[in-house]
């Protein structure tokens, strides 16, 4: 597939900007935060004090006439899959990132952390339907796939449907995953099709918002438009009760979204600042393998 020079020069820079965040301050983060899927029998190898008892084969000591332990390595490799909302609502920012923007860049990170890991990685673009899957796979060229699809990939619808997404992947992941739900969840019933997903697959919803969206600036008359339903109106967002009648919808909004995630019993993450978007993930990371 041929890319336009603009296309893949965006994804050269998130490349290289992605690959030095994964080096300098993902190192081990990922890798000690996600298990792998099981152990494996090794080797042997002779007691040392302080190894566990429980590891010593009384078989093999018995013959050898000195105490020996079974080695275990962890099956490290996962499945990490990437749930990146693509409706409408994520064409919009206002700082130096867009919403679909820090979503980019988080995925990226996610995809190389996974990439250095030897773990395979997918993708699946949503809005109220399915746009576009990437299945599972490892490798650089797995990673440069997904890069290009999230800047080139066009969608066709801009409502946003979470239950769409995860009934897909319900259908099409066979084995358990660690599933990225990237989003800004504008959607008001996702959480029964959620938890039931998260009791097979490792699920974190990562919510991706802006602050203008909830506090509107003292600028006058302005027209706004609903990014996803397309209806537009002319406010005055000089008349203090209106801000704060704004604000109060915005605040019953999150209120809403926290009581649907905290029902679909999943992991999340809280990215309110677009400008630093790193520091919520590498904090999760650090909780996340201290369980």
């Amino acid at each position: 597939m041929s890319l336009p020079p603009e296309i893949l020069k965006k994804v050269k820079l998130l490349e290289i900007q992605t690959r030095k965040l994964v080096n300098n301050l993902f190192s081990g983060e990922y890798h000690t935060a996600f298990k792998g899927q099981g152990i494996t029998f090794s080797d042997f190898r002779e007691y040392i004090p302080g190894d566990d008892i429980r590891s010593i084969s009384w078989t093999l000591t018995a013959r050898a006439e000195k105490p020996y332990i079974k080695k275990f390595d962890e099956e490290r490799e996962l499945t990490l899959m990437l749930g990146v909302d693509v409706s409408a609502s994520s064409d919009f920012g206002s700082r130096k990132y867009f919403k679909g923007e820090v979503i980019n860049h988080l995925s990226a990170l996610m995809s190389f952390s996974a990439a250095k890991n030897k773990d395979r990685i997918g993708l699946c673009m949503f809005s109220d339907q399915v746009e576009h899957y990437v299945p599972p796979a490892k490798g650089h060229g797995q990673v440069q796939r997904i890069l290009r699809d999230l800047y080139y990939f066009k969608p066709r619808h801009t409502r946003t449907r979470i239950a769409s997404m995860v009934e897909y992947l319900q259908g099409i992941l066979k084995k358990r995953a660690t599933v990225f739900l990237f989003s800004d969840f504008l959607d008001d019933n996702f959480a029964d099709s959620l938890k039931t997903f998260g009791k097979k697959h490792e699920v974190v919803a990562v919510i991706i918002r802006d602050p203008l969206e909830q506090n509107l600036p003292d600028i006058g008359l302005v027209t706004l438009q609903d990014p996803e339903s397309g209806e537009t109106a002319v406010v005055d967002t000089s008349d203090k009760g209106f801000r704060q009648a704004y604000a109060a919808e915005m605040e019953r909004r999150k209120k809403r979204c926290d009581e649907q995630l905290l029902k679909a019993r999943v992991d999340r993450i809280d990215v309110f600042n677009p400008d630093d978007f790193v520091t919520p993930l590498v904090n999760f990371f650090k909780g996340h393998r201290r369980r």
